[in-house]
């Protein structure tokens, strides 16, 4: 893990009107650009950071808007897709890249997947993990969507109300919320029991899986209890308010290049995402797709890092020598 903190420069980079704190490796190959989910950090990419470095690729790894060292706006009116891409755009201009690669890996591939569709200008191939492109419903907006779909009691939905998911967290130390999370094992839709917060339905596991040490899960905790969780929670409370926002772009596609990743025993995968993706929607709203399914879980990234890493340089290179 030394190597891993020292290997990286880190910059603080003043974008959209905030600061946004990033990792870089810097060689002399193409840029990619690694965009963290829920409740991660850039800390996250750093198998890959290391695996696309050796490649001589230009890596950075920002932490988004309200995460990490980065600046956490109070309201959740701030977190919209369109807030997200416009920071990103902001580090392309800082670093001088007019286009670029881009891998995000749960709300990290939502904002990869929206920088592709509001300024295919400016990417290159997008690399999408665990969570897909998903067409506007014009005529429902998000959380109803999941209410009637799931329930009340849906990570998602509970997620909503401002200060309860953060009420529910704050029962355990932060270390134990990180674990419930990064380390979940459950295959079907996260939702809770009736009267039960979803934090105190995931399991604590007893033992840590093979493919994360206590020190790295210490980093994140670290960082949260720094920043708390309602950076994180806040992009889930401005679903309804992208949605609304995304009016214009109704029925758009994704013209670049992309490449689809997702574990077998992602969370939803069987009942919701693998239907999905054998249909016919997805390939007509993103023509220009390969689909990989690895064996693991939702934090695949860090569960699968040379795979994840071969699937990420494979999918850049091909576009290169095109």
């Amino acid at each position: 893990m030394e190597s891993m903190i020292t290997d990286v420069n880190h910059h603080l980079i003043k974008a959209n009107g905030i600061q946004i704190h990033v990792a870089e490796k810097k060689g002399q190959g193409p840029f990619v650009l690694l965009l963290h989910g829920f409740p991660e950090t850039w800390v996250s990419w750093h198998h890959q950071i290391h695996d696309l470095g050796s490649h001589g690729y230009h890596v950075v790894a920002p932490d988004l808007r309200g995460y990490g060292d980065s600046d956490s706006p109070p309201s959740p009116s701030s977190y919209t897709m369109f807030h997200i891409v416009a920071d990103l755009i902001g580090l392309l201009d800082h670093f001088n890249q007019q286009q670029v690669f881009v891998v995000g890996h749960d709300w990290g591939a939502t904002a990869a997947w929206h920088l592709s569709l509001f300024r295919p200008d400016r990417v290159k191939g997008i690399v999408a993990i665990c969570v897909p492109f998903f067409p506007r419903d014009p005529h429902i907006r998000p959380t109803l969507f999941f209410k009637q779909s799931f329930g009340d009691d849906l990570y998602i939905s509970q997620f909503q109300e401002a200060g309860r998911a953060e009420r529910g967290f704050a029962k355990y130390d932060y270390l134990t919320v990180i674990k419930k999370w990064l380390l979940i094992t459950k295959t079907d839709a996260l939702v809770a029991p009736p009267g039960m917060e979803i934090i105190d339905d995931l399991e604590t596991p007893s033992q840590l899986p093979p493919w994360i040490t206590e020190e790295e899960l210490q980093l994140y905790a670290d960082k949260f209890q720094q920043s708390g969780f309602t950076g994180g929670l806040n992009y889930y409370r401005a679903m309804d308010l992208t949605w609304e926002l995304l009016a214009p772009w109704q029925g758009s596609k994704i013209t670049v290049p992309a490449k689809f990743i997702i574990g077998d025993k992602d969370v939803g995968y069987k009942s919701f995402t693998k239907p999905y993706l054998e249909g016919n929607l997805m390939k007509t709203l993103v023509p220009d797709i390969e689909v990989v399914i690895l064996e693991g879980h939702h934090y695949i990234q860090q569960e699968k890092p040379q795979q994840v890493s071969h699937e990420i340089i494979s999918f850049i290179q091909k576009l290169a020598i095109n």
